[in-house]
């Protein structure tokens, strides 16, 4: 119970430093479009960096992953929308899934 409280403590601390610090850094808007453009990214590249690896072994079959993946990206770059991509991505995953168990 005693270690409970110091990785309460350093928990705390890490997670108010991370939201405090930018604040006293930066105390007028940021001007340089450069480096807005690049913080306007970060919120993608993190949620790309945390999920893209997981899709691979979600589905229990590496090759049907990487179907849905390829249709994913296929539909995405041809500008459709979230919900058709995430729907073709599963029901392709899900067939090439289905035919290679058989």
């Amino acid at each position: 119970m005693k270690n409970f409280w110091i990785y309460l403590a350093v928990m705390f601390a890490v997670t108010y430093l991370v939201r405090v610090v930018p604040f006293v850094i930066f105390r007028e808007k940021i001007k340089n479009r450069y480096v807005r453009s690049f913080l306007a990214y970060i919120p993608y590249t993190v949620l790309g960096a945390m999920t893209f690896p997981a899709v691979f072994y979600a589905t229990g079959s590496v090759p049907g992953a990487v179907a849905g993946v390829v249709v994913a990206l296929i539909l995405a770059y041809r500008g459709k929308g979230l919900f058709p991509v995430a729907v073709f991505a599963s029901f392709t995953a899900f067939i090439v899934s289905f035919i290679i168990s058989l």
